[in-house]
């Protein structure tokens, strides 16, 4: 097949056999597709892979790896959960690693280049990337059973009808950076009924002030846990902050979890939705 992959023209003459995968949402992309015995190494994980499906996976660094650590591997493929994976610093860019006949691939919902970017993005772009994938690697009939599964599952996900405002802390101390108004944070809190305090910022996700933040007031503030930023780590910038820590949401300790990986699109975003629903309704003592 020949695919326009955020503005790279990518030839795959064959199913890739010999896949590394650099982040989270790739490895467990294909994971959800049961096509793990085709990753010969994981690299820049954000946390651990759900238990539903861990395998035994080489890793290869536990952050983004040189060009020279992947190429021992042999990688026919390597499939970047973002653009900036494949840099000189990194896995090499992609025009260099294609001479050396391997196809490069980021996640669509990763593009950033305008025309590939999804904006904002939507649960439709996100099946469509499980599809995609599911062509690329000749399983079809696995990536639609994949996304009739969350299509249904989506479906019948009961909202907040309570609208509470929400910051989405993703990282940051002196500058917290948040979930914005076009990508997945955003797309995953209209889902579940929550109202993004930082949802007129017209960015996946951006640099915000604490101050603005205070201002906004948020009812929930979702905390997202990573394997370089734990909670824990967020609740104390939180509640040692002069104004931060003067916030009900603050005070009352209104926090939600959510791991890194289910943060950006991918295979996890529907559980997500699901679990910010749940979540929401443990804080304010209701019912799911």
């Amino acid at each position: 097949m020949s695919i326009d992959n955020c503005g790279t023209r990518l030839e795959i003459a064959a199913p890739p056999q010999r896949v590394v995968t650099i982040k989270s949402t790739a490895t467990e992309m294909l994971l959800a597709l049961g096509l793990g015995d085709r990753i010969v190494g994981s690299a820049f994980a954000d946390g651990p892979v759900p238990e539903k499906w861990q395998q035994e996976i080489p890793v290869i660094s536990k952050s983004l790896p040189a060009q020279e650590p992947v190429l021992a591997y042999s990688p026919d493929f390597i499939f970047g959960g973002w653009e900036s994976n494949f840099s000189p610093e990194g896995v090499g860019d992609r025009s260099s690693l294609a001479k050396l006949n391997i196809a490069t691939y980021v996640a669509p919902a990763a593009c950033l280049k305008s025309g590939f970017k999804p904006d904002p993005l939507t649960f439709d772009n996100v099946f469509a990337g499980i599809s995609e994938v599911g062509q690329i690697f000749d399983a079809e009939a696995a990536a639609g059973q994949l996304i009739a599964q969350e299509r249904e599952k989506l479906a019948a996900i009961v909202p907040s009808t309570e609208e509470h405002s929400t910051l989405w802390f993703s990282s940051g101390s002196e500058t917290p950076y948040v979930g914005a108004g076009t990508g997945a944070p955003q797309m995953l809190m209209e889902a579940a009924g929550l109202v993004n305090v930082m949802a007129d910022v017209r960015e996946s996700w951006a640099s915000a002030s604490w101050e603005v933040i205070a201002e906004r007031n948020p009812d929930i503030i979702v905390l997202v846990d990573s394997s370089w930023g734990s909670t824990e780590k967020k609740k104390l910038v939180l509640e040692s902050h002069p104004v931060m820590s003067q916030l009900e949401a603050v005070k009352n300790k209104r926090y939600i979890v959510v791991p890194f990986a289910a943060s950006e699109a991918g295979v996890r975003n529907v559980d997500t939705v699901q679990s910010l629903v749940d979540q929401t309704s443990a804080l304010y003592g209701k019912a799911s």
